[in-house]
């Protein structure tokens, strides 16, 4: 069943910690189909805080995604964002 992850960046605290970030994070991605769907593109909050940014992909499954995000290649890279922005970041399974 398809899964979205989803990164909301709530503050930037380095900006260059987030061009390295940026600059390596695409190497990580798996061999599996992964889609970005948006990425900090336009939005509309209708509840709570707005945040600076939303980044959404598509993954086969979770455990798909799962994978990606605890490999070795993507927590080497993912350490640039930690120190570099605020995040909150989840994976939700999808109804189809």
């Amino acid at each position: 069943m398809t899964a979205y992850v989803i990164f909301i960046r709530e503050k930037t605290l380095d900006q260059s910690e987030m061009d390295i970030y940026a600059e390596k994070v695409t190497s990580t991605l798996p061999s599996v189909p992964v889609q970005m769907l948006s990425a900090y593109s336009r939005l509309e909050v209708f509840e709570g805080e707005t945040p600076e940014g939303v980044v959404l992909f598509s993954f086969p499954t979770i455990e798909d995604a799962k994978v990606w995000y605890y490999s070795e290649a993507y927590q080497s890279v993912v350490k640039h964002r930690h120190a570099g922005a605020t995040y909150r970041g989840f994976v939700v399974e999808g109804v189809t």
